[in-house]
């Protein structure tokens, strides 16, 4: 009809590509060795499909564990205390901004040990601190200043990288020990042929 614009028809709907299946077909072309390249691809394919999610839960879950007892342990061995500045720290080019904010600086700090003793260390505090102020610090039973315990954020961070590095780590671990299997799959028929060869050519003649 007049002042109606044709639509085109959709773009036919592309078909899988089939990396494997090609391998599995009957063709005249086919070798032994496309077959059994094919078979092992498959295998890998489908173990690799079940693997992953079950990898994914099992490392999810150990690294779960082990950050919890991690975090209990230091939660046990370690105590927050008050530490005075002995200096100024130094101050950030850009106060205020939100580098600023996550920026610390070395500086000298008094506190006090679990046995009560007085002590002298250098720590990262934020900048623009006067000397004589105070600030929260961790300190172990050793009496040396560490870090703090684990936080939920950081334990889930760490079952969150588990996972994905197992997510990752089987699929790269089937990948390469398809190339592995292929390389020797190819291997064997080169040598094949290199045999055939041998028995093959000293029949062939330049001679009519």
């Amino acid at each position: 009809m007049p002042g109606r614009t044709a639509v085109p028809p959709p773009p036919p709907a592309r078909r899988p590509p089939r990396v494997l299946s090609w391998r599995l077909r009957r063709n005249p072309l086919r070798r032994r060795s496309d077959l059994v390249q094919g078979w092992i691809g498959l295998a890998l394919l489908l173990t690799t499909s079940a693997a992953t999610p079950a990898a994914v839960v099992l490392a999810a879950d150990a690294a779960h564990d082990r950050a919890t007892r991690t975090a209990r342990q230091q939660a046990q061995t370690r105590h927050a205390t008050t530490a005075t500045l002995l200096e100024n720290a130094r101050r950030h080019p850009e106060p205020g901004s939100a580098e600023a904010r996550g920026t610390r600086y070395p500086a000298q700090v008094r506190y006090t040990d679990p046995q009560g003793r007085p002590r002298t260390a250098t720590t990262d505090v934020p900048p623009a601190l006067s000397k004589g102020s105070t600030l929260r610090v961790w300190v172990g039973t050793d009496g040396q200043l560490t870090e703090p315990p684990l936080t939920p954020d950081q334990i889930r961070n760490r079952v969150r990288g588990s996972a994905i590095i197992a997510a990752l780590g089987v699929p790269a671990a089937s990948i390469a020990a398809y190339g592995v299997t292929s390389r020797v799959v190819q291997r064997r028929q080169l040598a094949a042929w290199d045999r055939a060869w041998a028995d093959t050519a000293p029949r062939w003649t330049a001679t009519p």
